[in-house]
C-alpha cells in the first residue's frame, strides 16, 4: 500500500492534496495537520508523535495511529493504534537483521504496525533470500500477518526510504511483493510528474501490488457508496485510476469505449471519496458519493436493485423533506420542531420500556425514523452520522457514561428554546458576540495575523451560516403557489408580507412619473449618464477568423430578449439598484425589461425608482417583492411577463427563489449570481486618513445587521489603530441607522498584518464584494487583486461613488463568490452565438479529421454527413 508522508515544510498543489486524501492512509509529521485532516476525508491519519502522553491526546481527537519510538510504549493505549518506528540510526547501529528480529519480537507483539527506515540498498537486501531461506522483510511480514488484532486485522509493516536514493516503481513493486507498505514523501508524487517524481496512479498500483486475473489485464473494481453498499462492479486500469485520482470522481475503463467518466452524459456522476485494494491485491474498491438517479443505467441506485434498510430510510426521508405534500404528516414533522421533539422523546421512551426482541426491534425502527427526520431537517446525512461514530470509536479517554441528572431523575424535559434570530457565524468570532449597547463604544474585534493558526485564519474568511435548506423549505411553497395560481397568489403574498392590498400587480409603460426635486432628478441624470457611458464601452466587436483555408468561424453577440430586474425595497429606497440593472440591459438592447420592486404602503412605486424605470426603457413594473416577485417573472402569470434571465440583489428569500427557478428546467430562466449580505474589505496603512477609513467601513455596516466589514491594518501602531477605532465610534453614533451598526460592527473585525503582501494574500482568499485600497501607492497594488467584486483605489475613491454614480456597477458578487463570478455588466444581458461557414475547399481540407474523430466515437451518422458530401465533390 502507498502511504504518502506530508510534512509541514511541504507546499503541495491542492489537486494533489485532494488526490492523496483518497488513499487509505496518510502519515503526517505535523500533529496539527493530522488533526485537521481527520474530519476532511476518509483516509486514516497517522502522525509521528514525540511522547505517549501526547499520543493519548491526539488519539482521543480522532488520530488513527500514533507513530512512536519503542521506548515510548504505554500500556494504557490500544496496541492497534500504535506504530513503532525503527530509525535509520537504529538500523545503522544494530544492523538490518538485528532490527528485523527486534521488530518481530518487540514491535509485532506490542504495536499495530512497525515502520522501518531503510536505504534503497537495505530494501534490496531485505527482499532478497536470506540464510534462513526467506527474505528478512518477508519474515517480518509473515510474523506480522500471524498477529491478528481482532477486527483491525494483522499488524502492518511500513518502510520509509532514507538516504540519497528516491523511490522508483521497481522499488515500490519489490516492497509490495514482500507484503510491506511504502511511506513516500508527498513531494515525490505528482498527478503530472516532473523529473524525479512518480505518477501518483502508477505509484499507487505498484505499491499496492495490484495484479489482474483477467486476460485483458483490467482490474475488477467494486463501487460502493458512503455506507459501503455495493452499487455495481466495473473495471479499471492504470489510465483510469490516474484519471480518477486526478478528478476525484468515478472514472473507470469501459471494455467497449475505453476511458469512462461515470455520469458525464447522464448526470449521474460520482464524487470519489476513497480508493482501496482488497487483501489479495486483485480487486479495487472505489467508495463514492453517488449523484443523480443512481449507478445503474436503469436509473436504480444499484445494479442489484433498490437499497434497503437504514440507507433506504435515509434516502426516502431526504426526498420527503423536499417533496412532502402540504398538510402531510411528514411535512408537519419538518415544519414543527416541537412535534418532532415530542415524537423523539416518545419513541425513545417506548424503546427504553420495550423488553421482548420483537418489541425492541419495532420501537427501534420507529425511533430511527424520527432520528433520520431530525438529521434531514438539519442537513445531516447518514454518512455524517457514521463519521461521528468513527471519531467516537477512536477516543482513548471516555466519559464515565452516567446519565444526566434530569434524565436519571425522570424529570420532564423543558420546551426547546427558540433559535436565536441572528445568523450564527462560522468563525473565531462566534463566541460572545453581542450588539454594542447605548453608551458602549462601537468597535470591531481586533486580531493579529501573526498570532493566528491556519485554522483560525481560514475561519476569519468564512461568512455567516445561512440555513439554505430551511430557507428553501419556506420559499418553495411560495414559488409553487405563484406558478399554480398566478396573479392571485402574487396579490395574496403581497398583502401578507408587504401588508399592501392591490387590485392589480403590473403597470406598463409609458409610466406616469411623479414630480421629483430638481436636485434628485439632476443626480439621477448624472449617474445615468456615467453608468451608461461605462457600460456602452463594454460592448465588444464580433469575432471572425479563418481557422484554415475555406473554414470561417465567427462569434457574435445578441441581447437576451426578456430580462427581469429585481430592485429591493424594505429598509431603504434604492433607485441606484434600478440604474445598475436597467442601464446595462438597455445598452445591451434587451427587447423587454421587466422591473419588480415592492410597493409602498399606499400601493405606489417609489417615485425615484419609477423615474429610473422610465429612463432605462422598462416595459413593465411588477408591484411585488420577495420570492413571489421572482416566481412571477420566472414562470409568468396572467399579467406578469415571463423573462429569460433574472438579475438583482435581495435578501436570502429572494436569492433562494432565484436559485429554485434557475434549477427548474420548466422555468427556463437564468440568474446573474447568488447573493449574500453586503461586505467591504478596507486595506489601511500609516498613510491612511482615519476618518476616511472609518467612513468606508460604516458605509457597508449600515446596510444590515449581517453586513460583512473587514479592516486589514498594515503595520499600524496601537495609536494609529486607535485613531481609526475612535472615528468608527464617533461617526457611527451620528448615523440614523446606528442601531443596525451596533449589531454589524461588533460582528466585524480588524486583522493586523505585517505587510501589503500579507494584506493582498488575505484579501484574495476572502474575495470581498468591495475592496478599498487606502494605502500608500494604492494604484500599484491593483495588479495584485485576484478576487474582488469592485476595487476602490486611493483616499478619494469612496465605495459610495461606485454605489451610485462613478459608472461601474454596484450589483456585485458577495459571500466569496467573487472568486468565480463577475459583477453585473453589459455582458450579463448578452449571449454569444458562434457560426461556421465552409467552402467546398474548406470541407475537403477538414473532412478526414472530422470523419476520423467520428469513427473513434462510433458516431456513424456524424461521419456520413461529411462522407456523403465528399462523394459529390
Amino acid at each position: 500500500m502507498l502511504v504518502p508522508k506530508i510534512t509541514s515544510a511541504l507546499t503541495l498543489d491542492p489537486s494533489l492534496l485532494q488526490a492523496l486524501s483518497l488513499l487509505p492512509s496518510t502519515l503526517y509529521t505535523d500533529e496539527q495537520q493530522a488533526v485537521a485532516s481527520i474530519e476532511s476525508g476518509y483516509a486514516s491519519a497517522w502522525a509521528d508523535i514525540a511522547s505517549a502522553v501526547q499520543a493519548k491526546d491526539l488519539l482521543n481527537s480522532g488520530l488513527s495511529v500514533a507513530v512512536l519510538a519503542p521506548t515510548q510504549l504505554d500500556a494504557g493505549i490500544d496496541a492497534s493504534r500504535i506504530a513503532f518506528r525503527y530509525s535509520a540510526a537504529d538500523v545503522a547501529a544494530r544492523g538490518l537483521e538485528s532490527i528485523v528480529k527486534c521488530a518481530i519480537t518487540e514491535g509485532v507483539q506490542h504495536a499495530g504496525a512497525v515502520v522501518l527506515e531503510l536505504t534503497a540498498d537495505q530494501i534490496t537486501e531485505a527482499t532478497l533470500l536470506a540464510d534462513g531461506g526467506k527474505p528478512l522483510l518477508v519474515q517480518l511480514v509473515n510474523a506480522a500477518a500471524a498477529k491478528l488484532l481482532g477486527t483491525d486485522g494483522p499488524v502492518r509493516v511500513l518502510v520509509e526510504l532514507v538516504g540519497d536514493s528516491s523511490w522508483s516503481i521497481d522499488l515500490l513493486s519489490r516492497l509490495a511483493g514482500a507484503g510491506a507498505d511504502a511511506v513516500v514523501s508527498a513531494d515525490q508524487l505528482a498527478l503530472d510528474p516532473q523529473e524525479g517524481q512518480l505518477a501518483l496512479g502508477e505509484a499507487f498500483i505498484a505499491a499496492s501490488g495490484l495484479v489482474s486475473d483477467r486476460a485483458d489485464g483490467l482490474f475488477t473494481t467494486v463501487v460502493v457508496d458512503e455506507q459501503r453498499v455495493c452499487l455495481g462492479v466495473v473495471y479499471s486500469n492504470a489510465t483510469s485510476v490516474a484519471a480518477a485520482l486526478a478528478a476525484a470522481q468515478g472514472v473507470y475503463w469501459s471494455r467497449k469505449r475505453g476511458l469512462w467518466h461515470k455520469g458525464a452524459t447522464s448526470g449521474a456522476t460520482q464524487t470519489l471519496l476513497s480508493v482501496a485494494v482488497d487483501c489479495d491485491s486483485d480487486v479495487l474498491s472505489f467508495r463514492v458519493r453517488q449523484n443523480g438517479a443512481g449507478f445503474c443505467h436503469h436509473n436504480t441506485r444499484t445494479c442489484f436493485g433498490p437499497v434497503a434498510g437504514i440507507s433506504q430510510l435515509a434516502q426516502v426521508v431526504a426526498e420527503r423533506r423536499d417533496n412532502a405534500p402540504e398538510g402531510s404528516y411528514t411535512r408537519r414533522l419538518f415544519g414543527d420542531e416541537q412535534l418532532l421533539r415530542a415524537k423523539l422523546l416518545e419513541e425513545a421512551t417506548e424503546l427504553a420500556d420495550a423488553s421482548s426482541k420483537s418489541d425492541v426491534a419495532f420501537e427501534a425502527a420507529d425511533l430511527l425514523y424520527f432520528v433520520m427526520v431530525k438529521c434531514a431537517a438539519h442537513g445531516v446525512t447518514l454518512a455524517d452520522v457514521e463519521r461521528s461514530l468513527d471519531l467516537k470509536h477512536r477516543k482513548v479517554v471516555r466519559r464515565p457514561g452516567n446519565a444526566k441528572p434530569q434524565f436519571a431523575a425522570a424529570v420532564a424535559s423543558a420546551a426547546k428554546p427558540e433559535a436565536p434570530s441572528a445568523i450564527a457565524r462560522t468563525s473565531i468570532l462566534s463566541a460572545d458576540i453581542c450588539p454594542a449597547q447605548a453608551g458602549e463604544q462601537i468597535r470591531m474585534r481586533v486580531y493579529a495575523d501573526s498570532e493566528l493558526t491556519t485554522v483560525e485564519r481560514d475561519a476569519l474568511q468564512q461568512r455567516p451560516i445561512i440555513d439554505s435548506e430551511e430557507i428553501m423549505r419556506r420559499v418553495r411553497p411560495i414559488v409553487d403557489a405563484v406558478r399554480a395560481n398566478g396573479d392571485a397568489a402574487v396579490l395574496e403574498f403581497t398583502a401578507k408580507f408587504d401588508r399592501v392590498k392591490l387590485d392589480h400587480t403590473v403597470i406598463r409603460a409609458p409610466f406616469e412619473v411623479p414630480a421629483l426635486s430638481d436636485a434628485v432628478r439632476a443626480a439621477i441624470d448624472q449617474a445615468y449618464s456615467n453608468v451608461h457611458a461605462f457600460h456602452t464601452a463594454q460592448l465588444g466587436a464580433d469575432t471572425c477568423i479563418e481557422t484554415m483555408p475555406g473554414v470561417k468561424c465567427s462569434r457574435f453577440s445578441r441581447a437576451i430578449e426578456r430580462v427581469g430586474l429585481y430592485v429591493p425595497g424594505g429598509t431603504a429606497v434604492l433607485p441606484s439598484s434600478a440604474l445598475m440593472l436597467g442601464v446595462p440591459a438597455q445598452v445591451a438592447g434587451c427587447r423587454e425589461i421587466v422591473l419588480a420592486t415592492p410597493p409602498r404602503s399606499d400601493g405606489s412605486i417609489v417615485p425615484e425608482v419609477l423615474y429610473v424605470a422610465h429612463k432605462v426603457g422598462a416595459t413593465a413594473i411588477v408591484k411585488a417583492g420577495g420570492a413571489q416577485a421572482i416566481a412571477a417573472m420566472a414562470y409568468g402569470t396572467e399579467t406578469v411577463p415571463k423573462v429569460d434571465k433574472i438579475c438583482g440583489p435581495g435578501n436570502q428569500y429572494v436569492t433562494a427563489a432565484k436559485m429554485l427557478a434557475q434549477n427548474d428546467t420548466a422555468a427556463m430562466v437564468a440568474i446573474d449570481m447568488p447573493a449574500g449580505p453586503s461586505e467591504v474589505l478596507v486595506v489601511a496603512d500609516a498613510t491612511s486618513i482615519p476618518a476616511y477609513v472609518a467612513s468606508d467601513l460604516l458605509s457597508q455596516a449600515e446596510h444590515g445587521p449581517d453586513s460583512q466589514v473587514v479592516l486589514l491594518a498594515v503595520d499600524l501602531t496601537d495609536e494609529q489603530l486607535a485613531a481609526i477605532e475612535a472615528q468608527v465610534h464617533e461617526q457611527a453614533s451620528r448615523l440614523p441607522r446606528v442601531d443596525i451598526v451596533r449589531q454589524s460592527i461588533p460582528k466585524s473585525y480588524c486583522l493586523r498584518v505585517a505587510s501589503m503582501t500579507d494584506a493582498m494574500h488575505f484579501s484574495n482568499a476572502y474575495g470581498p464584494e468591495h475592496l478599498i485600497l487606502q494605502n500608500d501607492r494604492a494604484s500599484d497594488y491593483v495588479a495584485d487583486v485576484i478576487n474582488a467584486g469592485s476595487v476602490f483605489v486611493g483616499p478619494y475613491s469612496p465605495e459610495s461613488c461606485g454605489d451610485y454614480a462613478s459608472g461601474t456597477n454596484h450589483t456585485l458578487p458577495t459571500y466569496g463568490f467573487s472568486k468565480m463570478y463577475s459583477g453585473v455588466n453589459t455582458g450579463t444581458f448578452l449571449k454569444h452565438i458562434t457560426s461556421q461557414e465552409l467552402t467546398r475547399e474548406g470541407l475537403a481540407n477538414i473532412a478526414q479529421t472530422v470523419m476520423t474523430l467520428a469513427e473513434v466515437e462510433e458516431l456513424e451518422a456524424h461521419r456520413n454527413a461529411v462522407a456523403i458530401r465528399l462523394r459529390d465533390m
